[in-house]
């Protein structure tokens, strides 16, 4: 079988995503963002639900790894939860689907082992979103053509911290053979340059440059520390 896996190494790869209730959700919004990534030499696009990336699609010429962000009453599963939303993300025209790789329990009752394995019957290239180092191994184990270390910190059971998990980046870049992807909490070009060395086929970033709010927070919340201590000095 072959897959036809998209190239983005020692590069850039943006997420272009936004939520409703947020300025700029909507796929033109997002599409523009992509624009801009692609001016600034980005390499990829990550982006969430069929709606925005078709619209990417049209756009720009990058590959894009498309996920559907859905939620389920009792499950904590999230990103592209179930095989068929994998499947309409790449019929929307991802090249690659990224998709919940942890252990828990998934919305359509299939095992991950199961998703992956059916989608690559599809000659779908698969991205495991993961958040340990045992749930990137068993990806691995079970077909996955990228593994992204997107989920840790976003996991219960994964270390909670605010910077990117550059120890779980290296653990697995030592000892998978498929990519590994840096990703989650990477807010600057120092914490990229740092996952590239560490091992990282390609970095994605998000917040750090598409969320306009959350920067404006990050500023803000800067300046209220600084004239609260100055107060109470």
């Amino acid at each position: 079988m072959h897959i036809k896996i998209p190239k983005m190494d020692r590069g850039l790869v943006v997420s272009c995503q936004s939520f409703p209730g947020e300025p700029l959700y909507g796929p033109n919004y997002m599409a523009s963002m992509a624009k801009a990534a692609v001016i600034g030499g980005a390499v990829g696009i990550r982006a969430n639900s069929p709606e925005q990336i078709a619209e990417i699609k049209q756009e720009v010429q990058l590959p894009i790894i498309g996920l559907w962000k859905r939620e389920f009453a009792g499950f904590d599963v999230y990103i592209t939860p179930r095989f068929e939303d994998a499947k309409a993300v790449f019929e929307a025209g991802a090249d690659v689907v990224a998709i919940d790789a942890t252990h828990r329990p998934r919305p359509d009752g299939l095992t991950l082992e199961q998703t992956i394995r059916m989608l690559r019957e599809l000659q779908i290239p698969v991205m495991a979103d993961i958040s340990t180092y045992e749930e990137g191994i068993a990806a691995e184990a079970y077909g996955a053509d990228f593994i992204s270390t997107t989920l840790s910190g976003y996991t219960s059971y994964s270390p909670q911290q605010k910077g990117p998990d550059l120890r779980l980046l290296a653990r697995l870049a030592g000892i998978v053979r498929v990519p590994v992807v840096a990703e989650g909490r990477i807010s600057t070009p120092q914490h990229a340059v740092q996952a590239l060395e560490l091992g990282a086929t390609f970095v994605v970033v998000g917040g750090a440059i598409t969320r306009p709010h959350q920067i404006v927070t990050g500023f803000t919340d800067a300046l209220r520390s600084f004239d609260e201590s100055v107060t109470v000095r």
